[in-house]
């Protein structure tokens, strides 16, 4: 029961089913997420904080950059479920669908140049 009240507060966020829909088939820098999503580096983080504590997201470290992806390697079943009931009941949603094309762009840039771009300290 606790796992499946940490994961719907977690999917209760518009922003962060918005994180998990970008990372839908790819993995995203922080900086790539604070610019698609256009809020503080600090809401950010606390949004993917929430997402990797209900076991939803994993991060991979390289060098500087931390990258998150979906959990798809969880042994949870409850967890599976989640992901794919939130991608599937979300992809065609207008929002999603504006994400998607901003992202499209934002994956086009140089990582340095999106991240150096952004004011304040971030955690790449």
């Amino acid at each position: 029961m606790k796992e499946f009240i940490t994961i719907t507060k977690a999917l209760s966020d518009v922003n962060r089913v918005r994180i998990l829909l970008a990372l839908d088939g790819r993995e995203l820098c922080v900086c790539q997420l604070i610019v698609l999503l256009g809020l503080a580096p600090s809401t950010v983080s606390k949004h993917l904080w929430i997402l990797k504590q209900a076991g939803l997201v994993d991060l991979r470290k390289e060098g500087r950059w931390s990258y998150y992806h979906i959990n798809y390697e969880s042994p949870s079943e409850l967890i599976l479920q989640a992901i794919n009931w939130t991608i599937t009941s979300n992809r065609s949603s207008p929002l999603i669908m504006k994400d998607n094309k901003r992202l499209q762009e934002i994956l086009k840039m140089k990582l340095d140049e999106l991240c150096q771009s952004i004011p304040g300290p971030t955690t790449h």
